[in-house]
Formats: structure tokens, C-alpha cells, sequence
């Protein structure tokens, strides 16, 4: 049995070809102003919750994403948050 011929593609836009590569390095993340980053008041005995459901499920999502420990997504959230010019605690 023979071996099947692999395609090849010749690139003839090399400008086209190198902005697209860089394109697929770029990250945009948006943080939404409006986004209840603190916790509502439970109302319930016991210590208050510090952070809502979607700023832990945000920093989660990072941390999965990235593959980072706690403590490197805590200060990749931070310099994020920096970056936008939010000055939400993490």
C-alpha cells in the first residue's frame, strides 16, 4: 500500500500570511464595568462573602485557561484589572 501524499500550500501573500500570525497571537479581554465584582450582603450569619460568583468564576476561568497555580492567576487578574484601569480588589 502506498503512502498517501501530504498536501502542501505555497504562500504567495507573505505580508497577508505574517499579519495573520501575528493575529493569532493577540488576547483581548474585556471586563465589564458594570460586573458586581463584590459580594451582595447574604444577610446570613457567618463571615460576609468577599467576591461574587462571576469574579471567581473569572479568576477560575484564568487560572484553567493558562494552566497557572492560585497565586500567579491572583496576580495575572491584578495586572489585568490594572491594565483596564479597574480598581476592584482580587
Amino acid at each position: 500500500m502506498s503512502k498517501p501524499t501530504s498536501l502542501t500550500y505555497k504562500t504567495t501573500n507573505w505580508a497577508d500570511y505574517n499579519a495573520a500570525l501575528k493575529r493569532r497571537g493577540s488576547l483581548t479581554i474585556w471586563f465589564d464595568p458594570e460586573m458586581n465584582w463584590d459580594a451582595e450582603p447574604s444577610g446570613k450569619r457567618g463571615r460576609s462573602r468577599t467576591f461574587s460568583d462571576a469574579a471567581i468564576q473569572t479568576c477560575l476561568t484564568m487560572k484553567v485557561l493558562f494552566g497557572m497555580a492560585l497565586r500567579q492567576t491572583t496576580g495575572f487578574v491584578e495586572s489585568l484589572l490594572r491594565l483596564t484601569g479597574l480598581d476592584w480588589v482580587v
